[in-house]
Order: C-alpha cells, then sequence, then structure tokens
C-alpha cells in the first residue's frame, strides 16, 4: 500500500493540485471512508486526499464517518493533516473572500462518533490548543507569500448542520467573539489529536452568516458555492506553497498527545 506523510481533508474541486494520482480503498474499524483515498504529489511531497463529504459531496456534515476518514490516512503514515472548509463570518471584519487560520474550537454539535477510545482504557487527551501550533504558523506564512488575505487566528463554532444559524443563535455566537462559523471541525480535529496527528485548520470564508444587520443578506447555499469557487485558486495556491514547507520532525503537542493520557491499572 501507498504512504503519505501529509493528509488533506477537503472537497473535489481540490483535486487540481495533486499530481500522478493513485486511488486506494483503506479499509478501517469504523467502516469506510467517505471516499477512496487520492495519494499524488505536491512539489516531490507525497499528499493523501480525502473529500470529507464523498466524491459526490453525498454525506452531509451530521453524516461523514470522521473516525473512518481520520483512522484512514493514519493507516497511510499521515502524520500531518490540512483541514480546508467552507466556513461563515461572524464578524464585519472577516469578509467573504478571505481566509482564517484558526487557533480555538467551540463544539455545538451532538451525537456524533467524537472518541476512538470508548473503553476499557479510559483515555483523556488534552484538547486545550486544538490546531498545531507549528503548521499554523506555516499555514499563515504561505498565504502571506501568497498574497493572500489571512487572519492568523480565530475561534471557530461547529454546529450540527444541515442547516444554517437563526438569528438568534448567530448572534449568541457574535457577542460570544468567536469569529468563524463551520460544520465540520469538530470532531475532525480532535480524533486527529486522538491520534497523535498534527492539525491545522484553513477556513475560506464564504459569507457572513445570518448576514450583517442592514448591509448583507442571511446565508444561502447558492451563494457559499459561487464564493467558494471564485477563491479555490487562492486555496490551491495556499495548500501548493504549505505542503513542501511542513518539516518531517515533529516537536509539537500533537506528537505526544497520548503521554499521560491514559488511565492504566
Amino acid at each position: 500500500m501507498p504512504s503519505a506523510r501529509i493528509g488533506v481533508f477537503g472537497g473535489t474541486g481540490f483535486y487540481s493540485f495533486l499530481g500522478d494520482v493513485e486511488v486506494v480503498d483503506v479499509e478501517t474499524p469504523y467502516g469506510p471512508p467517505s471516499a477512496p483515498v487520492s495519494i499524488g504529489t505536491v512539489e516531490g511531497v507525497q499528499v493523501a486526499f480525502l473529500p470529507r463529504h464523498g466524491l459526490d459531496h453525498q454525506f452531509p456534515p451530521h453524516k461523514v464517518n470522521f473516525r473512518a476518514n481520520v483512522w484512514a490516512l493514519k493507516e497511510l503514515g499521515v502524520e500531518r493533516i490540512v483541514g480546508p472548509c467552507a466556513a461563515g463570518s461572524l464578524k464585519p471584519e472577516v469578509e467573504p473572500g478571505q481566509f482564517v487560520i484558526c487557533d480555538q474550537l467551540v463544539d455545538r454539535t451532538s451525537g456524533r462518533a467524537d472518541t476512538f477510545y470508548d473503553g476499557p482504557v479510559t483515555t483523556h487527551v488534552g484538547f486545550a490548543d486544538p490546531y498545531c501550533p507549528e503548521m499554523r504558523s506555516l499555514a499563515v506564512e504561505a498565504a502571506r507569500g501568497e498574497g493572500i488575505t489571512v487572519h492568523d487566528k480565530g475561534t471557530v463554532v461547529t454546529v450540527q448542520g444541515p442547516r444554517f444559524s437563526t438569528r438568534a443563535e448567530s448572534r449568541w455566537y457574535q457577542d460570544a467573539g468567536w469569529e468563524v462559523i463551520n460544520m465540520t471541525q469538530y470532531p475532525e480535529a480532535f480524533l486527529a489529536r486522538e491520534l497523535e496527528i498534527c492539525y491545522v485548520n484553513i477556513s475560506l470564508i464564504t459569507d457572513y452568516d445570518v448576514g450583517v444587520e442592514g448591509e448583507t443578506e442571511a446565508v444561502s447555499h447558492e451563494a457559499v458555492v459561487e464564493v467558494f469557487n471564485a477563491n479555490l485558486e487562492g486555496l490551491r495556491r495556499l495548500l501548493v506553497a504549505l505542503v513542501p514547507k511542513i518539516p518531517e520532525v515533529r516537536d509539537c503537542i500533537c506528537s505526544r498527545a497520548l503521554q499521560g493520557a491514559r488511565l492504566e491499572a
């Protein structure tokens, strides 16, 4: 089976940044991942790509098999995951078409299978800093090097989906001071941490959640797709710039997440 050190989750629009793709079916203890994994190269670096929603976007956010997806990349030798995603803005200064490299996460989902450790060995993995600090700084540097407008930090609140927020909910999130809203960052980022895989989020802002009062309309799926497609080239350039910068040697919190995490007799 081929291997890759870097993994990327995303949608079908990201295929064009990979060359000489080899498609691999990976079996996992948690069922099939969303799609076969495509392995190709970016500047000579092996990269494994997996569309989190499936090849035809057939899995809505609350139905994505996150455990199978993360496990499949681990099986292929992945140690670092880049997780681009479409996201909404909760602040006027975070504008559609811009990028946010998030540093914090709030979980507002429910009922998702969100751990690999259901017993019998109880495992408590720390998640105070949910995104790899080393990869975050590299992603910010790569974006700026490509002339992309990027916010170097922000909190993403992950909602259950597939519906968008009510105005009351969005106001609640805005009042909390959070910047970004999305439907897939949890448990994807946490599951990577449980397997000691580095994870960085790249949020491509497609809309203002329920709109900026008096200025913009509430979000629609059509508007999200339009802005996302318009900025795909910038995302591809960012990924191509980022991947070669990622070092092989790791010395971050992610690489030792299980140290002291298990309660063993």
